[in-house]
């Protein structure tokens, strides 16, 4: 009886090893080709942990030769696909500096700036209607700056296109964030923070339809600091460049809203 016991104990441990295999088991003896192949199907199949395991290990494995590199390159994309976004930044980081010459080189900085880009969506987001306004900037900014070295390293990518589209997104939204925050402040009383918040915006995005908003800003801001020199500078610049503008009849207040639809 012991021994039948012991048979089946046996038995199932080694069933029970043979289910727990991993990639570097189980491809045991492939050839890259086979390894490489595998790994492409499972990720356009969706299945992208799967295909993480495989290009990791055909890299462990074969770690020189362009199914290598093309490995690291469809490794990035798999993670970001898996909203991985950290694991994917770094391994679009670990390729530039491994290959800083490659052909394919426009691709990475390309999806470095749409991991950015797409970092901070959730749930919250898309159930609120909240914008890139009313987010944290960082990932917005970093976005900016991968786009930007896209188009200023490799202008006629096939990639360009598309980032110059997005980096205008990105620049209302940055400005955006900016006016956010500067109301934010004014409704908290704290008006040299928020005159600044409204500088900044004008400072770096001169070209966004938030710089009227921002002078008028500052123009109230400045009079309940009282310094009057400086709001009648911000009604003086606001009236060159804006003459229209609603806010010369009547002067800038903060209006009260639904956190997630600011007036912009």
């Amino acid at each position: 009886m012991k021994k039948i016991v012991a048979a089946m104990l046996m038995t199932a441990g080694l069933v029970a090893c043979s289910s727990t295999k991993g990639p570097a088991d189980e491809t045991r003896g492939w050839p890259i080709e086979r390894l490489y192949g595998e790994a492409r199907d499972e990720l356009n199949s969706g299945n992208y942990t799967r295909a993480v395991q495989l290009y990791e290990t055909l890299e462990a494995r074969f770690p020189y030769g362009r199914y290598a590199q093309q490995a690291q390159m469809d490794l990035a994309y798999a993670h970001y696909k898996d909203k991985e976004s950290q694991m994917a930044l770094a391994a679009c980081d670990r390729f530039i500096k491994l290959h800083p010459a490659h052909a394919n080189l426009d691709y990475i900085y390309y999806l470095k700036g749409l991991i950015h880009f797409n970092e901070d969506e959730s749930l919250l987001t898309r159930w609120t209607g909240q914008d890139l306004s009313e987010r944290d900037p960082r990932a917005g900014r970093e976005a900016f700056q991968a786009f930007g070295e896209l188009i200023k390293r490799f202008p006629d990518s096939q990639y360009a296109d598309d980032a110059r589209k997005k980096m205008i997104v990105l620049v209302d939204a940055l400005a955006a964030n900016e006016m956010h925050v500067a109301r934010y402040y004014m409704k908290r009383k704290a008006y040299l923070a928020a005159a600044n918040r409204a500088q900044a915006a004008i400072r770096e995005f001169s070209n966004t339809p938030y710089v009227e908003e921002a002078l008028a800003l500052m123009a109230t801001a400045y009079t309940e600091l009282d310094l009057k020199p400086l709001a009648d500078d911000s009604r003086r610049v606001l009236a060159q460049n804006y003459p229209n503008s609603r806010y010369l009849k009547t002067p800038w207040v903060y209006q009260d809203m639904p956190w997630y639809q600011f007036w912009r």
